[in-house]
């Protein structure tokens, strides 16, 4: 055990030794002493929270000679079924991965194999590891078998996509959910281990790796690991939060908020200075955009809940630079500032330099948060407008602040990141003064679009899109995959052009609504059916038997 990784060498060897599943082990123990063990367990969480483990603690439960439930030792000299069943090598607790065995013939051969009594133990144990991979033939092969199986016969499945699970299989299992574990319990836990291994390690880096682990204990005890290695060739120096942050490409939070300083100043040159402090300590891209998110979080979480209290993922310090820094943003900030981060995650993938990105993404942060504090622009905009018709005064006076109105037209279409519109000020407020069209249901629409002989979005908006809700400034709507990838942007430009406003395009996940299309053939439809059932088509139908009526036109 003495070179054995970490993750394996502590292993929990009894089920008082896993950690943050204590409800589900005094269930699985509080069974098995009563003698009420189903036919099937399915274990399901994420990755390293004890799912395999588990498997064999029930495993060496149900087939140990001593009273495993209530802690007994077995002896290394006893015939004990629970060193086989440890080292993976016991004839009747058979561990099969689902991931490179999907087929109905290894079911089949599984199913083969549990006809035969146990040689030596108990129980026959089949632990069957990402379940989830099976393909369907496999699944309904195993259900006859589940649920009656042989009585000395018992099943476990473990996945971490239970999703993707059929029903039928759930409906024939003892279901157990391995929660994700705390980051107190993993702090105190990966502490224990480093005192055992005689690591020197400080309390601030085991903080960061049980944040950066997500719950997963094999995770935290892997990064301890790999910090402990490190130190052990650095002349015994003890393991600090920095080399942590610089082993596992993680950028200093408090770096992290001062750079935000510096984008809510629209301070470009230092925000661009900062990140290239952070690239050059060995920043990784996707790493530090999944920090941006939990800044943005902790500030909604300031803004609308008032003082943070203490927390294990931030610092004192850390606490008092949100706190300061939260006054200078809003909700409606923090809600464009996360949509574009998601984004930029997603641009990750198709841009080859990171660095590139990175930059990118920080002046945009600066150009959306300017947006908010260009009065000057709006106000001079306003006096041209005014100075040049002088008749649109009275009118104006009965109408909201143009500078109101095109801040919120502005915001209202940076909602969704994909309609974002670099046009000048200055021409929205000319076509928003010139313009004279009102669209007030999506048929007027369809008839502007006739009107001005836009053929192609007129086609899409008859039968590729379906209309869920329309509002002024505003339509959800659901589409087919036939729909022009460039409708949205070319509906927003055409609404400008003709309405002089911003429209909000959005799209919804209604699969019930209909296009216009579809319902003027239902409409159809309809009408023949009733024409049809009409004394007329009757008088018709006996008259001339095989005729069919094809369409009905309504005489103009």
């Amino acid at each position: 055990m003495k070179n054995k990784i970490l993750a394996l060498k502590y292993r929990p060897q009894e089920f008082k030794d896993l950690i943050g599943q204590e409800v589900m082990s005094k269930t699985i123990t509080n069974a098995i002493k009563l003698g009420k063990t189903p036919n099937a367990y399915l274990l399901t969480g994420i990755r390293g929270v004890g799912k395999t483990t588990t498997a064999r603690l029930i495993a060496k439960a149900l087939n140990c000679t001593k009273n495993f439930s209530e802690g007994e030792k077995c002896k290394s000299d006893e015939n004990c079924h629970c060193k086989e069943i440890v080292n993976s090598n016991h004839m009747d607790v058979l561990e099969m991965d689902a991931a490179s065995k999907t087929g109905i013939d290894d079911i089949r051969e599984l199913i083969e194999n549990s006809k035969y009594s146990p040689t030596s133990a108990k129980y026959k144990i089949f632990i069957i590891d990402e379940v989830h991979m099976l393909s369907k033939q496999a699944f309904n092969g195993l259900l006859k078998t589940l649920e009656e199986p042989p009585p000395s016969l018992k099943f476990i499945l473990a996945t971490t996509e239970v999703r993707k699970i059929p029903v039928t299989i759930l409906s024939r299992c003892q279901r157990f959910d391995l929660k994700r574990v705390s980051i107190d319990q993993l702090c105190k836990h990966l502490k224990m281990i480093s005192d055992k291994e005689k690591g020197k390690i400080s309390d601030d880096a085991i903080k960061l790796i049980s944040r950066t682990s997500e719950g997963s204990v094999r995770d935290s005890i892997s990064l301890l690991d790999r910090a402990l290695i490190s130190q052990s060739i650095n002349d015994n120096k003890q393991v600090e939060e920095t080399d942590v942050r610089q082993m596992l490409g993680l950028a200093d939070k408090s770096k992290i908020i001062s750079l935000f300083k510096e984008v809510l100043s629209g301070k470009e040159k230092e925000s661009l200075k900062l990140l290239d402090e952070l690239m050059n300590d060995g920043l990784d891209a996707k790493n530090f955009l999944n920090d941006i998110l939990e800044v943005l979080y902790l500030f909604s979480r300031r803004i609308n809940l008032g003082p943070i209290e203490k927390d294990m993922s931030i610092s004192e310090a850390e606490l008092k630079m949100v706190d300061q820094y939260s006054k200078n943003i809003d909700m409606e900030d923090i809600g464009l500032f996360w949509q574009l981060t998601i984004k930029t995650i997603d641009d990750l993938r198709i841009v080859g330099n990171e660095n590139l990105t990175l930059e990118m993404y920080i002046m945009q942060l600066i150009h959306l948060k300017n947006i908010d504090t260009k009065k000057e622009t709006s106000n001079f905009t306003q006096e041209n407008i005014i100075s040049s018709d002088e008749k649109s005064v009275g009118k104006k006076m009965e109408e909201p602040s143009l500078e109101a109105n095109i801040n919120n037209q502005i915001k209202n279409q940076l909602k969704s990141t994909n309609q974002i519109k670099t046009s000048p000020v200055k021409n929205l407020s000319v076509e928003s003064k010139n313009a004279k069209i009102q669209i007030s249901s999506f048929q007027d629409l369809i008839e502007q679009a006739n009107k001005e002989k836009e053929i192609e979005l007129k086609y899409d908006l008859e039968r590729n899109v379906k209309l869920v809700s329309f509002n002024k400034g505003k339509i959800d709507i659901s589409f087919n995959e036939k729909l022009n990838k460039n409708f949205i942007k070319n509906l927003t430009e055409k609404l400008l052009l003709w309405t002089g406003d911003r429209w909000i395009i959005s799209l919804s996940k209604n699969i019930d609504a209909k296009s216009i299309y579809e319902k003027n053939l239902e409409e159809k439809s309809d009408k023949i059916k009733e024409f049809n059932e009409s004394e007329i088509a009757k008088d018709i139908k006996k008259a001339f038997p095989d005729a069919k009526l094809i369409d009905l036109k309504e005489e103009k």
